[in-house]
């Protein structure tokens, strides 16, 4: 079932109470929508969708109206969800810069998402903490959760761009969470967007540790968000959800599984579509029967669902969804 603002605090209130994490995923494509969604449902498993600007304009097409983009993931995500009864998903605005304010505000009242973050983190922090707090405004009348940010994760995801870390550090933190009343807490603490190998990472699990127990101690308790996260290990995934992470971002991960399912294939089918160099133009003909991307591309939606059952395993969140 489709989670609104009010299900997804819920669902993040009992992943902070009894430590596992939920698995946020990027999608734009009905196959791994519906691959997460099987997912999700397979392993009792509560989840969030996420939808950047990125996905949003290509969701479009020609146009790259981010507004039709919106409308389009989230109609997917809400209509294939009805089918799933051992699970819920919300949907999530990733790393909204401020100049998408007015996309943000539009996704809320038209209530096509049940979360959403800003990101204005390249902001000074006085004006990221103005720019956040403004979104909580118009987000939390309409009971949709907010996510913020402070500090810099090194790397590229869809239109976020950057050279350095800046990792967060615990005091303003707790300035930001109490100034903003953000719902979620996105800190820098070690993870690179795109493709990474978590052995190579130093993912600082103190400085995770620090930060929840500041926000604990003074009353504020968040949940800590971990992007970029698809290169981690698994232990390193279990010890940064024992230490106050509750939601984990994975994007990469489903790009690398859904392109080698399909290089994988086609390796094997090539000869579907393209002639062998031992045949003549005369003796050779496609085949469709192997070429209609109904048949290749449900290759691609189950290496999203095995993913995503795995990752769900090692967050925790297996067995673990409100619905049971």
């Amino acid at each position: 079932m489709f989670y609104n603002g009010k299900k997804l605090k819920e669902m993040f209130n009992k992943a902070k109470k009894e430590r596992f994490g939920i698995i946020a995923s990027n999608v734009v494509f009905d196959s791994t929508i519906r691959g997460l969604l099987a997912g999700y449902d397979n392993k009792r498993s509560d989840g969030l969708l996420q939808m950047s600007s990125g996905a949003c304009k290509y969701a479009a097409g020609g146009s790259k109206d981010m507004k039709i983009g919106a409308e389009l993931i989230s109609s997917m995500i809400k209509v294939l969800a009805k089918q799933y009864k051992n699970s819920g998903v919300g949907l999530h605005i990733d790393h909204a810069t401020p100049n998408y304010f007015d996309f943000i505000v539009y996704c809320i009242e038209h209530d096509l998402v049940s979360s959403v973050m800003i990101d204005a983190s390249k902001e000074k922090f006085a004006e990221n903490v103005r720019i956040s707090a403004e979104v909580v405004k118009v987000a939390h009348k309409h009971d949709v959760l907010v996510e913020g940010e402070i500090g810099y994760i090194k790397g590229a995801e869809d239109e976020i761009v950057s050279d350095t870390q800046l990792y967060t550090q615990p005091e303003e933190a707790l300035e930001f969470v109490k100034k903003t009343n953000v719902d979620l807490f996105a800190a820098s603490v070690g993870t690179n967007h795109g493709v990474t190998k978590g052995a190579s990472l130093k993912l600082r699990i103190d400085l995770i540790k620090e930060i929840d127990e500041l926000l604990e101690k003074n009353g504020v308790s968040r949940g800590i968000v971990l992007h970029g996260a698809s290169g981690l290990t698994a232990q390193q995934q279990i010890e940064a959800i024992k230490n106050g992470v509750v939601k984990i971002n994975k994007d990469t991960r489903y790009q690398m599984e859904m392109a080698a399912a399909i290089q994988k294939y086609w390796e094997k089918e090539k000869d579907a579509i393209v002639k062998p160099d031992n045949v003549s133009d005369d003796d050779y003909f496609p085949d469709k029967k192997r070429f209609d991307p109904r048949k290749w591309m449900i290759y691609a939606e189950n290496a999203v669902q095995e993913a995503v059952e795995s990752l769900t395993e090692i967050s925790g969140s297996a067995n673990n969804s409100i619905l049971v």
